[in-house]
């Protein structure tokens, strides 16, 4: 039981790093202007498909490293859940930013914490990062045990 929460909690901070660096990563090499719709500090498609293939992959590498720290049972099943409810509970916010910041008129030279302060997804798209975050975490689950 010890084993199964240290792999979650483990696995959950993994995660929280790699989307960090990803994110942080892809902005400087990017740049605001394809990060963002012209002149907003919304973010743009490419940015939302890229940011929807860094959660699939980034929660795939959580569920391989939970279910190998766990060894099997139902760790990969309880991160799945827990970043499913802490991904739906951050969606809320999300959209409360979106009313707040799409007014704010976006300069081309916009610094990466300006850009994490700001910056807002339409509406549907963190609801969208639960579901893609704990598929992903399954299916690591699964290719760890398979291994």
């Amino acid at each position: 039981m010890l084993r199964a929460v240290l792999a979650v909690i483990v696995s959950y901070i993994v995660m929280f790093l790699l989307i960090f660096a990803a994110f942080s990563s892809a902005y400087l090499i990017l740049g605001a202007d394809q990060a963002f719709k012209p002149k907003l500090f919304l973010a743009s498609n490419r940015w939302i498909a890229l940011s929807l293939v860094v959660n699939f992959v980034v929660a795939v590498i959580g569920g391989l490293i939970c279910a190998a720290i766990a060894k099997g049972g139902k760790a990969p099943l309880a991160l799945a859940t827990v970043v499913f409810v802490v991904g739906l509970l951050l969606a809320v916010p999300a959209v409360m930013k979106q009313r707040a910041n799409s007014k704010m008129a976006r300069v081309s030279s916009t610094s990466n914490l300006e850009a994490m302060q700001k910056a807002y997804w339409p509406t549907w798209v963190p609801f969208t990062f639960p579901f893609v975050g704990a598929i992903g975490v399954l299916i690591g689950g699964r290719l760890k045990r398979r291994a």
